[in-house]
Formats: structure tokens, C-alpha cells, sequence
């Protein structure tokens, strides 16, 4: 190039890097065009809304990016997934066995011990769900009858894993405040463009944006604050303790207290718990859209407003935020907490961690089981401080009478008891109707089936008469110190379930984004039903016919007709 084209260049570059370096001291002067404001200071909004940019604006950033390179992009606060995670994952496949006796549940259960780097998905009736390496595949098929024969359910477990992720990773150059539609929830939260006015287009619009995506653990945080401020009149939001790592287990109470309908006596409370397995993000989901359409419905439906008026529901939706949140920024799939052990493997699994018959789950013994609810009833500091706070509760004029622990996946509605199929729960005839309804409302809803079983079932289905089921052969995972157990034993919270939520297997853990809503309202209906059938029993086993006058005058006459009623 002739030097005298270089040095009309450096000097074309130096005028222009000077009036670039002078822009500051131009804006403050107040010349700055009217439309600069916010963080899209260079942009101007066209009258079809489009942004378009100013020739100097250019001329100013084309000098400094061929001067200085360009600058990097800005981070966004929304985690975004590790892709390690595909590498991690891509060799992975999840096989069905479809199990038709005790035997083959036998080698199934004898091969998870001995191959450590099986990851049981779920077991039911019917089948069990086994995710490995491809390349192990002949070494687990060596350990099995001939007759086990899997099939391939999820081929590519990396990709799988990537699409679960937020579709929306950052702000962008097109970033409009006045569609909050078009933005992730994350977005409107953070953005410094956030007004009142918007916050409203985004609670009205909350299915599609809050919704539209799982959300890591600092937006589910920042939401239930903002709940709480939106509704002072009817939640309270309480620290039920802290997980191992020191993050606050945080939860949602809501219900109507200033009410002259409330009867003298406890104050009959409902839990609803997820996350108790960090991988099981629908079950966080799923408890924040019934949090959600409880409070909106308040006033609105004279179920959900009769029901808050006589009961408290207090939602918890991550009880294991450690391991949800590892489960954002470093393995998707991890499942259990992430306290320290005696060994290199970390994590307790909370569902076997607490102190009813904690030990008939003690031939898991090993740190790296998945199973593994740790050396002593209570170890799992997540369960002990939401035992801890329960206890507490009942002693300052709290009553549970309804437990719903929220997990994924297979559609099962568990009853009581889950360490053994030896001794049933007192009251297993009401707790079977009140789950078959549960089952029926979610069919009617959506045409999705559950079903329901006790939690103590293995992969094959005991007969009435088999009193030696428990010692015939080992189950795929034994039940002890379950969640639903301790509060049905040790709180007589009469109406203890789990329930595994959507699929049966098509995606497991990995649900897909697109379910997060129609899961919702799946539960929702349930929850209306459950609601539905306390309200009528006041959470004791009575009939309708049986209410004292005293509670029939209080409650009133047309109320308690509406409620036989529907309750036929």
C-alpha cells in the first residue's frame, strides 16, 4: 500500500477515534438525540419498531472495532447450559426392561448393586428404566435372564439434556420493554428497564412468559418475593432452613387468616413439596403453577376461595436447592443433594433420608448409590430441617392434614406406606378413593392416565395374598425413610402421596419445556379435587351426613349443599 493511502487512513481513523472518545462530553451537553435512553443508548426505534442506527454511531464503532477488535459480548445472567454436559451425556441411552416376574426384578435389582454406573430412572408395574454408557450395555445384558430384553427408549441422553435448557439466553440487540412476550422471564426481572406497568403485562401474561421455560433456582427465589409482595394480604414467605451449601429453603404459605369462618382448633394445613431430587425439574415447576393458579383463583372460584378460608397451604417447591441448582450449572441429571460423605461420592437422596423405618432402606449402604439416604436417620440436612420445621409448626397450633410430594416420572399416584407392603396405613381405603379421584380428575382433564399403587411396590405388582413379599427378592429400591411415610406416621397427616408426574418414559427426567403448562394444569385439577374432598371431610374420615349442625350453621347451609353436590 503507498504510504500516502496509509496516512490518509491513519489520519481518517485518528478523527474519527477523537469525535468517538468526545461523544461523552457531546451527551452531556444535553446534544444527544431525545430517543437516547436505557441500554439501547445508540438506538432509535423506527415507527414500525424496528431499531435502526445512527451513521455515527457506526462510524464511531466501526473505528474503535478496527482499532481495538471487537469488544466482548456481555454475559447474561441466565445460566446457560454447560456444554460439557452433551460430551458427558452423549454416549448415554436409557433401556426399558419390561419385568414380568420376581426374578427378573431379582437380577435387576442384584445388577444395580453391583454395576455402579447404572442409573435407575424409574421402576413400576410394568417396567423399569435403567440409563447407562452404550458401551456397557453387553456387560449389564451378561447379568440378566434371557428374558430381559430391553428396548431403546432414549437413544442420545446428551441431546436430550441440551433441549431442556431456556430457549432464550439473553437480551439482545432487539430487545423491546414494551412486548414482554417476546423476552424470558429472567429478561423482564433483571432488565433496568422494569416499571410497574410492565410488571403487570407480565404477571397477566405469566403462563407464557414464567412458564414458557424452567427456571434456574435465583428467578424461582426472586419470583417468590415478588408473590409475596403482590399478595401481603394472603402469603407469607418463610426460610424453612438452610441445605448444606447454606441456601435458604424457601417456601410459600398461603391462606386466608382474617376470617370468622375459620373454626376454633389447629389450623389445618396442606404441604406440597419438589425438588426433593434436583434432576426432577417438573416437579419444581409443577409446584409453582399450583402456587401460582391458587392465588389467582383466591376471590376468583369459590372452591379455592372456601378452601384458603379454612386451610393453609404452604408450597415448597425446591426443598433441595443445592442440587437443583448443581443441576443448572454443572450436571443436569444429578439427583441427590450435595452433602459431603465418608467417601469421594457426595449427595444423600432426601427420600430416604428421613426417620420413619429409616432403616429399611439399609442395604443402601454405598455413597455413590444413587439411593443413598446416608449412615443415620436425618444425616440429609435438607430433611431434617423441613422435619424440623413441620415438628415446630404442629407445636404452635399447626395441623397437616395433606402431604403431596411432587417427583417425575412414570404417572403414579403413591399412597402410604413406602418401606414395606407388610402393614397397611390405617385409613388405606380412604386413601385409595381420594387417589383414584385424583387419577380420575387428571383423565378428565387431560387424557393422561395415572395410576395408583402403593409406594412400597417394586417393579412386579404383589398379590393380596403374598404375605412373604417383602422377603422373597430385593425391590429395584427399597422405600425406607421416605418423605411421604414420616409425615403420614409422625404428623398423621392423613392424605400423604407422591406423585411422579409426566412422562412414562418417552423423555423421564428430561421433559420437554412444551409439558411444563399442560403438567400444571393436570395438577391443578387434581389439587381442586384434593381441596374438594377436604373441604368436605374437614381432613377426618366422616361423612358428609355426619357434619355437626354447629359446623353446618357456620359454614352455612347452601355452602355444605354446593359440596355433596359436586362431591357426587
Amino acid at each position: 500500500m503507498p504510504p500516502y493511502i496509509r496516512n490518509l487512513i491513519a489520519i481518517a481513523l485518528s478523527v474519527v477515534l477523537v469525535l468517538a472518545l468526545l461523544s461523552p462530553a457531546v451527551d452531556a451537553a444535553g446534544i444527544r438525540p431525545s430517543w437516547h435512553q436505557g441500554r439501547n443508548h445508540d438506538r432509535h426505534h423506527a415507527p414500525d419498531g424496528r431499531h435502526t442506527t445512527t451513521l455515527w454511531t457506526r462510524l464511531r464503532e466501526s473505528a474503535t472495532e478496527l482499532l481495538f477488535g471487537r469488544p466482548p459480548v456481555a454475559k447474561s445472567n441466565i445460566l446457560l447450559p454447560n456444554a460439557a454436559q452433551k460430551s458427558q451425556y452423549g454416549k448415554d441411552v436409557v433401556l426399558r426392561f419390561n419385568v414380568t416376574n420376581s426374578d427378573e426384578e431379582a437380577a435387576l435389582a442384584s445388577a444395580t448393586d453391583q454395576l455402579l454406573f447404572l442409573d435407575v430412572w424409574a421402576f413400576t408395574r410394568e417396567f423399569v428404566d435403567i440409563r447407562l454408557d452404550k458401551e456397557y450395555v453387553p456387560s449389564l445384558i451378561k447379568l440378566l435372564p434371557s428374558s430381559l430384553e430391553p428396548s431403546v427408549l432414549i437413544p442420545d441422553v446428551g441431546a436430550a439434556v441440551l433441549a431442556t435448557y431456556p430457549s432464550k439466553v439473553g437480551l439482545g440487540p432487539n430487545f423491546d420493554s414494551s412486548t414482554p412476550e417476546s423476552a424470558s422471564f429472567e429478561e423482564i426481572f433483571n432488565s433496568n428497564k422494569f416499571d410497574p406497568d410492565r410488571m403487570q403485562k407480565m404477571i397477566d401474561g405469566v403462563d407464557h412468559i414464567f412458564f414458557s421455560d424452567y427456571q434456574p433456582l435465583s428467578v424461582i427465589s426472586n419470583w417468590m418475593h415478588l408473590l409475596q409482595t403482590m399478595f401481603p394480604a394472603i402469603t407469607e414467605l418463610k426460610t424453612i432452613g438452610q441445605s448444606f451449601e447454606g441456601r435458604p429453603i424457601e417456601a410459600l404459605r398461603i391462606g386466608e387468616r382474617n376470617t370468622d369462618k375459620i373454626e376454633n382448633g389447629p389450623r389445618k394445613t396442606i404441604l406440597v413439596t419438589g425438588g426433593l431430587h434436583g434432576r426432577e425439574w417438573i416437579s419444581t415447576s409443577t409446584v409453582n403453577y399450583l402456587l401460582w393458579s391458587v392465588l389467582t383463583t383466591f376471590g376468583n372460584e369459590p372452591l379455592m376461595t372456601k378452601l384458603l378460608q379454612r386451610f393453609d397451604i404452604v408450597f415448597v417447591p425446591v426443598l433441595n436447592p443445592d442440587g437443583y441448582d448443581y443441576t443448572w450449572e454443572t450436571d443436569r441429571l444429578w439427583r441427590k443433594s450435595r452433602q459431603q460423605t465418608k467417601h469421594f461420592c457426595r449427595g444423600l437422596d432426601l427420600d430416604h433420608a428421613f426417620g420413619f423405618e429409616w432403616d429399611a432402606a439399609k442395604h443402601r449402604t454405598d455413597p455413590c448409590s444413587q439411593s443413598y439416604g446416608g449412615d443415620e436417620p436425618f444425616q440429609a440436612i435438607e430433611a431434617s430441617e423441613l422435619a424440623n420445621w413441620a415438628k415446630n409448626e404442629t407445636e404452635h397450633n399447626v395441623k397437616f392434614v395433606g402431604f403431596l410430594d411432587l417427583h417425575s416420572y412414570s404417572q403414579q399416584i403413591l399412597i402410604p406406606y413406602s418401606y414395606t407392603c407388610l402393614v397397611d396405613p390405617p385409613n388405606r381405603e380412604n386413601l385409595e378413593e381420594l387417589a383414584i379421584g385424583l387419577a380420575k380428575s387428571i383423565r378428565l382433564s387431560s387424557g393422561e392416565q395415572y395410576s395408583v399403587a402403593s409406594a412400597c411396590e417394586g417393579a412386579i405388582a404383589s398379590s393380596d395374598d403374598d404375605d412373604d413379599v417383602d422377603s422373597a427378592s430385593p425391590h429395584i429400591e427399597s422405600g425406607g425413610g421416605s418423605a411421604i411415610d414420616w409425615f403420614y406416621h409422625e404428623l398423621q397427616a392423613r392424605y400423604s402421596y407422591q406423585i411422579k408426574l409426566r412422562d412414562t418414559g418417552s423423555y423421564g427426567f428430561l421433559l420437554p419445556r412444551e409439558n411444563i403448562i399442560p403438567t400444571g394444569e393436570e395438577m391443578l385439577n387434581a389439587f381442586k379435587y384434593f381441596g374438594d374432598f377436604l373441604l368436605g371431610n374437614n381432613g377426618i374420615e366422616k361423612s358428609y351426613e355426619s357434619v355437626s349442625a354447629k359446623n353446618s350453621k357456620s359454614f352455612g347451609d347452601a355452602q355444605w349443599s354446593d359440596l355433596k353436590r359436586r362431591k357426587r
